[in-house]
């Protein structure tokens, strides 16, 4: 059996690089400085740490100390095995990597040099006396532990199972020069292109959204166009917008063709008219038809769906109150799920669950149960952008406000999405 498949099977730990830099090294209970970086050698699958770099301070010299002195890898301490110092002074030789100084913040390129996404991470593996390099990240998950925020992103890595997907294996970065120099260059990795087919377009959609535009582009461009199609679908509005401004009309007609007329209208509502046009110029008649007749639908001005038989309420009032004041008007009420918190002049300062208060103490405020952040819609907003922003938060039903926030009303759920069913068919 070779190395890299007993690494593979005989895997201890895994951890980050960045959660390893800066740790304090110590030797013979002494503390020697912090670790600097990692020194690994490339062997095609695997990557194998052989050294660590130890930054001084005071101006000393950095040291590089074999793997094989290191007794204890930890993120709080490193613990190594060393007498004479001076003996672990020298440079880099032929072949030795410095992972953080010349991969992390590398650009990641297709096979083709074209810009992908960013290394932010590189993930290690301990198997028994031996360290190897594992993955490169480009996950929003590497980026937020490169900026020190480990917490949070180990937070979100366990709420999210598609983390993984943005994990790249070292296997597809390709072999590295030999006289690599620190800081020139980036990562090419011979798998990217073909990778791309294998992330679901929803998470392919949130990268595309960190991107800039003429990434965007080279990234639809490249990709088969069903696949390509089926992400478009799945990016924000401003996001599509500039993306499709971004690709060459036919290519985006190509796009349009594989969606259903609803799809297609969806994508073409956020262009401006003159773009918008020179798209339906390229499509099939029959499609361009349906397509133009959801569109006036989409237009319907959502103000038409509003209803104000619903709860309002001042800020100030007891939970006691507003439960018995509830029970009262329910019969009454079109939007149930939901209080809305204003004040004397009807200016919307918040909004509670009903859920909530029901389950608060009788003597709370409803000030304190509300939330002062709210999505909302205007008197404006078409039918479209309330399908969206309900698809986005999943809200039982959304308020409509007017100039200085006032409540207007509130546009239940059901409602826009059994009118949106028929108005889209």
């Amino acid at each position: 059996m070779n190395t890299t498949v007993q690494a593979k099977n005989s895997i201890e730990r895994t951890f980050f690089l960045t959660e390893l830099l800066g740790a304090r090294v110590y030797a013979n209970g002494r503390k020697l400085g912090k670790l600097k970086d990692l020194v690994a050698i490339d062997q095609g699958k695997l990557a194998e740490v052989t050294h660590i770099q130890i930054g001084r301070p005071f101006g000393e010299p950095d040291l590089l100390v074999p793997r094989q002195r290191v007794q204890s890898f930890d993120p709080r301490e490193i613990i190594i095995n060393v007498e004479d110092v001076k003996t672990y002074v020298r440079e880099l030789a032929p072949g030795e990597v410095l992972l953080r100084d010349y991969l992390l913040d590398k650009k990641v390129l297709d096979m083709e040099g074209r810009e992908v996404e960013v290394v932010y991470d590189i993930r290690l593996a301990l198997t028994g006396d031996k360290v190897y390099v594992s993955d490169v990240d480009i996950s929003r998950h590497g980026l937020l532990r490169r900026l020190g925020l480990a917490a949070l992103a180990n937070h979100l890595s366990k709420k999210n199972d598609d983390a993984e997907k943005n994990i790249v294996p070292w296997s597809y970065v390709q072999p590295l020069p030999s006289q690599l120099g620190a800081l020139k260059g980036n990562i090419k990795l011979s798998v990217l292109r073909e990778r791309l087919a294998e992330i679901h377009p929803v998470d392919l959609a949130d990268i595309l959204e960190e991107l800039d535009s003429a990434q965007r582009a080279t990234i639809l461009e490249g990709m088969d166009i069903e696949h390509a199609s089926d992400t478009l679908e799945e990016i924000e509005p401003a996001v599509q917008r500039d993306i499709v401004r971004s690709l060459k009309k036919d290519r985006v007609a190509e796009l349009i063709r594989e969606m259903t007329p609803g799809q297609a209208a969806d994508v073409l509502s956020v262009l401006p008219a003159e773009d918008k046009k020179a798209i339906l110029t390229l499509l099939d008649p029959s499609q361009v038809e349906k397509i133009e007749r959801i569109l006036k639908k989409q237009d319907i001005s959502i103000i038409s769906f509003a209803t104000t038989r619903l709860f309002k309420f001042p800020p100030d009032i007891s939970v006691e109150q507003a439960q018995v004041k509830c029970r009262e008007m329910a019969k009454h009420i079109d939007v149930v799920m939901y209080l809305y918190i204003v004040n004397s002049r009807d200016e919307l300062l918040g909004v509670a669950d009903i859920q909530r208060l029901f389950m608060a103490n009788d003597d709370e405020l409803l000030r304190a149960l509300m939330v002062e952040i709210v999505v909302a819609l205007s008197p404006d907003s078409t039918l479209k952008e309330a399908v969206d922003l309900f698809n986005r938060y999943h809200f039982d039903a959304l308020p409509v406000v007017g100039m200085n926030n006032v409540l207007l009303g509130a546009v239940p759920y059901r409602d826009v999405m059994n009118v949106k069913d028929r108005a889209f068919d």
